[in-house]
C-alpha cells in the first residue's frame, strides 16, 4: 500500500512540475525568449571581438550585424562597430554606431568622447562635438580607490581634462570656419577656447598640446603676451616639437623681435627636416622666412647694438663611428638646453604696465 500510494504521489508530483513549466512558460515566454536571443547575440559579438583581435574587419562587422540584431543593448558592440566606421572614413555610420552604444548606456565616456571627435574633426559639426565635451566634463562619475589595490581617481580626472581640452578646440575651429557674416563672433569663441583650456589645466596640468593650443587662441585674439608665455610653457614641456618654436618666431617677427625670432626659426629649420610628415614646401617655406627675418634684422637698429653671437656649448667630446662623428651625451644635454631656451620669455615676462 506504501509504495502504491508513493507511486501515485511521485506522479502527481511529476504532473505538478510540468504543469507548472508549462505556465511559467506560457505567461513568461517573451522574458525566456528574450534571453535566449541574448545568448546567441553574445555568442556572435564574442566571435565578433575574436575576428577584431584577428584585424578580420570583414568577419567582424559581419558577427556584430548579426549579434547587435539579436542583443541591440550591448553598448561595447556599437563602440567598437563606431570604431571601425571610423577607421574606414564612414563616419555618419560611426555616429549612428556612437550615438547607439550612448542611447543603452548615457555615461559611456570613451563614446561621447570619439562621437565628440568625429563630430568635430571629420564632420565639423561643431557645436554637436562642444554638446559631447560638455556632457562628459560635467559627468560625476564614481570614484574609487582601494589602496594597493585599484584606483580610477587618475582616470576620471583625466578623462575630465581631455573633454574640456577637446572643447576648446571645438570653439576653436568654430571661431575659424565662420561665415564672412558672422566674423565678429570670432574674438568671443576664442575667449571660449581658452576658457576650456584654462580648465582642462586644472587635471592634465603638463600638456603640451593644451599650452600650445591655448597660445595659438591668445596668438590669434591679438594677445601676444599672454600667446607668447603660452608658447615658452609648451617649449619648456616638449623642446623638440617644431610648432610651438615656428609660431613663437612668428610672434617675435610681428613684436619686431628680430633676434628673438632668428633663433626661434633656426630651431623650427632643424626640427622641421625632422618631421616624419613634413612636406619639402614647408621647410622651404620656414627657410625663406628665415632669410627675410636675418634681412631685416641686418637692416634694424636691434643688429647694431646686440648682434647674433654663437656661444659655445663647453667641453663637448665626439666619438668617430664608421666614418661619422657622434657627439656624446653631454653634447645631446646642452642641445636639449638649447631648444628649451624660449626666445623673448624675459620680453614677455616683463610686467605689463599699469
Amino acid at each position: 500500500m506504501k509504495r502504491f500510494l508513493r507511486k501515485i504521489f511521485s506522479k502527481i508530483t511529476l504532473i505538478v512540475f510540468i504543469c507548472l513549466i508549462a505556465v511559467l512558460t506560457f505567461f513568461f515566454w517573451g522574458w525566456i525568449e528574450n534571453q535566449l536571443m541574448r545568448a546567441r547575440g553574445m555568442y556572435y559579438i564574442y566571435k565578433g571581438d575574436q575576428a577584431y583581435s584577428q584585424d578580420n574587419m570583414a568577419k567582424t562587422l559581419e558577427y556584430y550585424s548579426k549579434g547587435l540584431k539579436l542583443f541591440p543593448g550591448h553598448y561595447e558592440a556599437w563602440f567598437n562597430l563606431g570604431n571601425i566606421y571610423a577607421v574606414y572614413e564612414d563616419y555618419f555610420s560611426a555616429v549612428d554606431a556612437y550615438e547607439k552604444a550612448i542611447e543603452q548606456n548615457p555615461k559611456f565616456v570613451l563614446a561621447r568622447m570619439n562621437l565628440g571627435i568625429v563630430y568635430l574633426e571629420d564632420l565639423g559639426f561643431f557645436d554637436e562635438a562642444i554638446e559631447q565635451f560638455d556632457y562628459v566634463a560635467q559627468l560625476r562619475l564614481f570614484k574609487l580607490w582601494i589602496p594597493f589595490v585599484y584606483s580610477n581617481v587618475k582616470s576620471v580626472k583625466t578623462n575630465r581634462g581631455l573633454a574640456y581640452y577637446n572643447k576648446g578646440v571645438a570653439f576653436k575651429q568654430k571661431a575659424m570656419y565662420l561665415p564672412l557674416d558672422k566674423r565678429y563672433m570670432v574674438y568671443k569663441y576664442l575667449g571660449d577656447a581658452i576658457e576650456a583650456y584654462n580648465k582642462a589645466l586644472k587635471f592634465i596640468k603638463n600638456s603640451y598640446d593644451v599650452h600650445y593650443n591655448k597660445a595659438v587662441a591668445h596668438h590669434l585674439r591679438g594677445e601676444y603676451r599672454e600667446a607668447g608665455l603660452e608658447y615658452c610653457e609648451a617649449i619648456q614641456l616638449e623642446p623638440m616639437k617644431f610648432d610651438a618654436h615656428y609660431n613663437l618666431a612668428v610672434l617675435l617677427r610681428q613684436l619686431d623681435r628680430h633676434r628673438d625670432s632668428i633663433n626661434e626659426l633656426h630651431k623650427a629649420a632643424i626640427l622641421i627636416l625632422e618631421e616624419p610628415d613634413s612636406s619639402p614646401l614647408e621647410s622651404t617655406y620656414i627657410f625663406n622666412l628665415l632669410n627675410d627675418a636675418t634681412r631685416k634684422f641686418i637692416s634694424s637698429d636691434e643688429y647694431y647694438t646686440e648682434k647674433l653671437t654663437d656661444e659655445p656649448l663647453g667641453n663637448i667630446g665626439y666619438t668617430y663611428v664608421n666614418g661619422r662623428i657622434v657627439p656624446d651625451e653631454e653634447f645631446d644635454k646642452a642641445i636639449l638646453k638649447n631648444f628649451k631656451t624660449c626666445a623673448g620669455f624675459e620680453y614677455f615676462n616683463e610686467e605689463e604696465p599699469e
